[in-house]
């Protein structure tokens, strides 16, 4: 008897716009957090440098983005990764972060994740016999991070590290009129991408208790009263002079052996399933800034959303323009989900995909 398996083996792709080649992918997740990551069918993303090639996929491949990430595809809070040339010599690879809003600067669960998948899939050569660890570097629109990858027998196995790029502190303190919560102090920090921190607290809110709903709405009244009232730069581009979300925090921020609860609500009202890899890169700058915390002190981090936990530390100091800043250590876990082949067919008005809000 011809069993279901049988029937439709061997795998092929449905009827689809012949024009449109189908977009291949690998699923993973780290700290519940999802990344999609593209393996073939994205046309050739232009541009002499990085921070060029995420230019010119906003402006003329934007509907990539779309159908990867949008419903029925994916959902609003899915995240993606394009992988590209770099044009820096150390570079294994180059990478193009995508959300539901656009493109971001930086993604520390999408470098522990593609620390895995650059040596499972040979992206990097595999490290000498006997090695227990592979370092991957790849190149981010914030600049060079570098991925050290615990493997075995030439794969990947447990935890990834990585290093940041220098982080540091933008401002603390900052009065911030909220509406609906009146002045709160806020403090904005940057590792890959600036956040603004703040106590939830402060907005009357329990970040380990309170429905993640009344998180989202407190988190995006923040961020839009600190963009309206606070202009963001950075030393060394405006194209990453941007706030990317906020953090609401326990308020936890003396070191402690103890986690510290925290939630990432970033670019459209995007929440991350992760402790926020970034988003802990800028907590430990902002901890050493304030005293709080000392060089190769390990603090963890976990999320209110998963209760997934990654660490950090601060490893070294380190210099942004004229910011002093540190190299902080992120480590967490990512896993593989499945793959994917995603087509068009050329009839689908939904083709491109959509969002519900």
């Amino acid at each position: 008897m011809q069993t279901i398996e049988s029937s439709l083996a061997p795998p092929r792709l449905p009827p689809h716009d012949p024009g449109t080649p189908a977009l291949s992918v690998v699923d993973m997740h780290t700290g519940g957090e999802p990344l999609r990551i593209v393996l073939a069918g994205c046309p050739e993303v232009a541009g002499p440098t990085l921070l060029a090639k995420r230019r010119y996929m906003r402006q003329h491949l934007d509907h990539v983005r779309r159908r990867l990430l949008y419903e029925p595809r994916g959902h609003r809070d899915m995240y993606g990764a394009v992988l590209v040339p770099s044009e820096l010599p150390d570079a294994h690879l180059g990478v193009l972060f995508l959300h539901n809003e656009g493109y971001s600067s930086m993604c520390g669960h999408a470098v522990l994740a593609l620390g895995r998948f650059a040596l499972d899939f040979g992206l990097v050569a595999a490290p000498p016999a006997g090695a227990r660890e592979a370092r991957v570097n790849i190149h981010c629109p914030c600049g060079l991070v570098a991925a050290f990858v615990e493997c075995e027998g030439g794969l990947s196995r447990g935890p990834v590290r990585f290093h940041s790029v220098p982080a540091f502190v933008l401002a603390t303190d900052l009065l911030v009129d909220v509406p609906g919560h009146g002045k709160v102090v806020v403090d904005i920090a940057y590792g890959g991408a600036f956040y603004a921190f703040v106590s939830a607290e402060k907005l009357g809110l329990d970040v380990c208790s309170a429905k993640t709903r009344d998180l989202v709405d407190a988190a995006s009244t923040v961020t839009e009263a600190v963009k309206a009232q606070f202009k963001i730069t950075h030393p060394d581009s405006e194209d990453l002079a941007f706030l990317y979300g906020t953090i609401l925090t326990d308020g936890k921020d003396t070191y402690s052996e103890e986690p510290t609860t925290n939630i990432c609500v970033f670019a459209d009202e995007q929440v991350d399933r992760s402790p926020t890899g970034s988003g802990v890169t800028a907590r430990i700058a902002l901890q050493y800034h304030k005293g709080l915390l000392e060089l190769n002190q390990t603090r963890a981090f976990k999320s209110s959303a998963t209760g997934s936990v990654f660490t950090g530390k601060a490893v070294r100091e380190a210099k942004c323009g004229d910011f002093n800043a540190v190299i902080v250590e992120v480590s967490g876990q990512a896993h593989y989900t499945g793959t994917a082949s995603f087509t068009i067919e050329d009839d689908d008005p939904l083709r491109d995909g959509f969002l519900l809000k």
